[in-house]
C-alpha cells in the first residue's frame, strides 16, 4: 500500500491545522487552546468517545472499528512546544512571545488528527483504536503522567505506537531499531558554597569558581575514565553561573547539566561518580557543594515484536528501500519511554526532509511528510487490528 489517496487528499487541510498550530504554541501542560482544538476536531470527525483532562489537558479519542471486537491499540502524538523566539520568518510563525513549535509537535498532532479522521469515515479494522494527544513532552513527563493516572487500563491499550520527524531523513523515509532507540535522561545542578571577598586577597577566601571549573573537567572523567568504552554516556555540562563584580570572589558558583545513558546501569555509575567526584574537590578545596540529581526520562525501548511490526508497516507504505529498520540509537530523550514501559510498542521517526535541526528557531515542520505519517498511522491500525 503506497501514500493513500485519500491522505494526499487531506493534506491541505491537515496542514492549515498544523500551520494553525503552528502560530499560537503553548508550553507544558498549559494547553488550553491546543487541546480544545484537538478535542472539537475528534468531535466533529464522528469519533466514538472524546476524553479531555487527562494529564491536565491530554486527549484522547476512541474510534470502534466496524469488523467486529478485537483489542484497543494506542496511537500518541505530542502537543506542547518550546521556550524558543521562533526566527523562521514564515506566514504562520508563532504570535505567542518566546513561544515555539520547534520540535514539530504542531506536525505530529495533525497528522494524528488526519489518521483519525481517516480512521473515523472508513472504520476498516475490528477493535479500537485510541488516538493519544499528550502535553508535557519537553520536560514536563506529560506521558509519564498520562500512565500514572491510569490511561492503559481506562482505555484497554494492549500496544502503542509512536512517530517522530526527523530533520535530514529525506521525507518520505522512515527509519527504526529494536531496544533502546532513545537514552535515559538526567539532570544535575551542583552548588559550590566557598568563602567570598575581595578578589585581590584570594589567599584569605575560598574561590568556588576555581572550584567548580575544576569540577567541569573533572566530571568529563566519568565518560573518558570510569565507563565502558562501548557504553553509550554523556555528561554535558550546559550552566555555569558565579559572581557579579570584577573585584569579587563570589560566595556560591552553580554549574547545571544533563547525563544521558542507554543503560540502567550505567545511569547509576554516573550518578554515583559525579557525586564522590564533586564531594572530593570541593572538600580538596575547602568549600561544601550540594548536588540535585534528577533522573528524568527512562530510555526508549523498543519493543522487538512490535519494531518488526512497525518496519512492515512502514515498508507497505514507503517501499524497503525507504525504511532503516536498524538505525543507530540516539542521545536524546524521549517520554513516550514511559508508554513503552507500561505497554508493548515502537517509536519510529519519519522524514522532515533538509531543514533546520529540532530545537532550532529555524526550524519549521515540512508539510510535505503529512500524507506519509497519516498513511502509515493508518495502515498500522488496520495491519494490527485486522479482522
Amino acid at each position: 500500500m503506497p501514500i493513500l489517496n485519500r491522505a494526499a487528499e487531506m493534506q491541505p487541510e491537515v496542514a492549515a491545522w498544523r500551520r494553525h498550530l503552528h502560530t499560537v504554541p503553548e508550553i507544558g501542560f498549559d494547553l488550553h487552546e491546543t487541546s480544545a482544538f484537538v478535542a472539537e476536531r475528534l468531535r466533529a470527525f464522528g469519533v466514538d468517545e472524546v476524553v479531555t483532562g487527562i494529564a491536565r489537558t491530554g486527549v484522547v479519542g476512541i474510534i470502534a472499528g466496524r469488523l467486529g471486537d478485537g483489542p484497543t491499540i494506542g496511537l500518541r502524538a505530542d502537543m506542547d512546544a518550546l521556550p524558543i523566539t521562533e526566527a523562521t520568518g514564515v506566514a504562520h510563525a508563532s504570535v505567542n512571545p518566546g513561544k515555539m513549535h520547534a520540535c514539530g509537535h504542531d506536525g505530529h498532532t495533525s497528522m494524528l488528527l488526519g489518521a483519525a479522521k481517516y480512521l473515523a469515515e472508513t472504520r476498516n479494522f475490528a477493535g479500537r483504536v485510541a488516538v493519544i494527544f499528550q502535553p508535557a513532552e519537553e520536560g514536563g513527563g506529560g506521558g509519564h503522567v498520562m500512565v500514572k493516572e491510569g490511561m492503559m487500563e481506562r482505555f484497554g491499550i494492549s500496544r502503542v505506537f509512536g512517530m517522530h520527524n526527523a530533520p535530514g531523513l529525506p521525507v518520505g523515509q522512515f527509519a527504526t531499531r529494536p531496544g533502546p532507540i532513545m537514552a535515559a535522561t538526567a539532570e544535575f545542578t551542583i552548588t559550590i558554597r566557598g568563602k567570598g571577598g575581595h578578589a585581590a586577597f584570594p589567599h584569605q577566601n575560598v574561590d568556588p569558581i576555581v572550584i567548580a571549573s575544576q569540577i567541569v573537567g573533572a566530571l568529563q572523567t566519568i565518560v573518558s575514565r570510569n565507563a565502558d568504552p562501548l557504553e553509550a554516556l554523556v555528561v554535558s555540562v550546559t550552566k555555569f553561573h558565579a559572581g557579579e563584580a570584577y573585584n569579587i570572589i563570589p560566595e556560591t558558583a552553580q554549574i547545571a547539566g544533563t547525563v544521558r545513558t542507554l543503560r540502567k546501569e550505567v545511569a547509576a555509575l554516573a550518578e554515583t561518580r559525579m557525586k564522590a567526584i564533586v564531594q572530593g574537590i570541593a572538600e580538596a578545596g575547602g568549600a561544601t557543594a550540594v548536588i540535585d540529581y534528577d533522573a528524568n526520562y527512562p530510555v526508549t525501548f523498543n519493543h522487538p515484536e512490535e519494531t518488526e511490526f512497525a518496519v512492515q508497516v512502514a515498508t507497505e507504505v514507503a517501499g524497503s528501500q525507504n525504511v532503516e529498520p536498524n538505525i543507530p540509537a540516539m542521545m536524546g530523550g524521549e517520554d513516550f519511554s514511559y508508554m513503552l514501559e507500561a505497554r508493548p510498542g515502537s517509536f519510529v521517526f519519519i522524514g522532515n526532509g533538509d531543514t533546520a535541526s529540532l530545537h532550532h528557531p529555524g526550524y519549521d515542520f515540512n508539510d510535505e511528510a503529512i500524507p506519509h505519517g497519516i498513511s502509515y498511522w493508518v495502515r498500522l491500525t488496520e495491519k494490527a487490528l485486522a479482522a
